[in-house]
């Protein structure tokens, strides 16, 4: 039996799939945290594969999808605390505020996918 989707899916697909683009581009561009080719920036290839790996598990189903990312947003918001932990701050082009602003864009990003999914679960359900 095919699942149904809704706009509300679609629209959390793109979004998630937005976040990955943009999340990927900026890290290869200019870096997310301290300067231009940090190495600590490769930890948020580990953000992208908690989402990789949570749709795989969630079998890209609604509810499933939700969940895998809002997990993917709480490891986005780890990374950032990782960084302060780390002292990432402490460099010249990374303030307390830019890292932590940064990181909660994407949170923000990966939440607001969420809840579309979460919308599309509560749409495939009767009643």
């Amino acid at each position: 039996m095919g699942m149904k989707t809704t706009s509300a899916y679609r629209f959390g697909v793109g979004a998630a799939l937005a976040t990955a683009f943009v999340l990927a581009w900026v890290i290869g561009a200019v870096g997310l945290v301290g300067i231009e080719g940090d190495p600590f920036d490769l930890i948020y290839a580990g953000v992208l594969a908690v989402g990789v790996i949570g749709a795989m598990i969630a079998r890209l189903r609604p509810l499933g999808m939700a969940r895998a990312l809002f997990a993917t947003a709480l490891a986005q918001a780890s990374v950032a605390v990782i960084a302060l932990i780390a002292g990432k701050h402490h460099v010249e082009v990374s303030s307390v505020l830019e890292i932590l602003g940064s990181n909660a864009f994407f949170v923000t990003l990966w939440v607001g996918s969420a809840l579309l999914f979460k919308a599309a679960a509560r749409e495939q359900r009767p009643g």
